[in-house]
């Protein structure tokens, strides 16, 4: 009977260890599930894009599609250009920009090339207003799985710096963001000191389309940004927008310098400077006339600081030597 005893407080005793060892086995998961989902709560990040939709990311984008040669040129400024895997046929720079695959015209995107890269994340871009063309491409690519993180097109030097930054964030490179931005905005500082001290500003007659129709860029262009942190006056500031303007208009205004950022042509400044009845114009007498680096002059990205040194150069050579 003792015997017996014995072996029934054995079992229960045997039970119990089980059963506590279950529990610190159960307890044990639980804790390793609540460091699992806390690590990812951790690492996962929410970023707005210009849409206004919150992107989620688990992880850093470790492969990228720019839809936006501006984008493609703040990437790599970060940093982060060799995780590109796909671009427009507009991504010229820098010089490795070039090698990576074109999936986009820039206005138009391959959206089977893209899902067979399947990147991380889609760069994309919206002009702000009635894009829906451009939307509906991509939900397309969202529907399918891929994030698309949307930035509307800079219109301003403080829109290039909060693409800047946005485009760090999502790179989990907030600093370099900061950074960038930093020296951007010194390089320009550098170049308004030169300036600032100008009598009298140089008037400026900017072409971006040459004969028979020409067009320039007056108030409320990117365009006119740069001219005004120059310190130099836009002849057709009156203006607002890209307008095309006459070549009378032209010769009226009678402008000190002539800058063209026309590149589809072999010598753009030469064809200025040899049209007929611009005699009179003192941009043409002085020989003042010159081409500016079209991507530099026109893309809001990165290079807005160069963008800036070059017009001001043009205009006071004299304060760069």
């Amino acid at each position: 009977m003792k015997k017996m005893f014995k072996l029934q407080w054995l079992s229960v005793l045997m039970l119990a260890l089980v059963l506590v060892g279950c529990g610190a086995k159960e307890d044990t998961n639980k804790e390793t599930v609540s460091k699992e989902d806390q690590q990812v709560e951790k690492t996962s990040y929410k970023v707005k894009d210009d849409r206004g939709v919150e992107v989620e990311f688990t992880a850093v984008p470790k492969t990228i599609v720019s839809l936006q040669p501006s984008n493609t040129e703040i990437l790599f400024s970060l940093g982060v250009g060799d995780k590109i895997v796909g671009a427009t046929e507009y991504d010229t720079y820098p010089e490795e920009a070039q090698k990576i695959e074109r999936v986009s015209d820039s206005t138009k995107f391959n959206s089977e090339r893209i899902l067979a890269l399947k990147p991380d994340v889609v760069i994309a871009y919206t002009t702000g207003g009635k894009d829906e063309e451009n939307l509906n491409g991509l939900k397309g690519l969202e529907d399918a799985g891929i994030k698309v993180f949307a930035i509307q097109s800079a219109e301003s030097f403080d829109d290039v710096y909060g693409d800047i930054e946005q485009i760090a964030t999502v790179m989990g490179i907030k600093d370099k963001g900061d950074k960038l931005n930093e020296d951007i905005k010194a390089k320009i500082a550098d170049v308004q000191a030169k300036v600032k001290d100008v009598k009298k500003q140089k008037s400026i007659y900017l072409e971006i389309s040459p004969k028979p129709s020409i067009y320039t860029a007056g108030s409320g262009t990117f365009q006119q940004e740069i001219l005004d942190t120059a310190n130099v006056k836009n002849v057709f500031d009156e203006l607002q927008g890209w307008k095309p303007v006459s070549e009378e208009d032209v010769i009226v205004k009678n402008p000190e310098v002539i800058l063209t950022t026309v590149n589809y042509m072999k010598d753009p400044a030469a064809e200025i400077l040899s049209r007929d009845g611009w005699n009179s114009i003192t941009a043409i007498q002085n020989k003042a006339v010159y081409y500016i680096d079209t991507d530099i002059s026109n893309r809001p990205g990165p290079r807005i600081s160069e963008a800036v040194e070059l017009i001001a150069k043009a205009a006071y050579p004299e304060l760069f030597k």
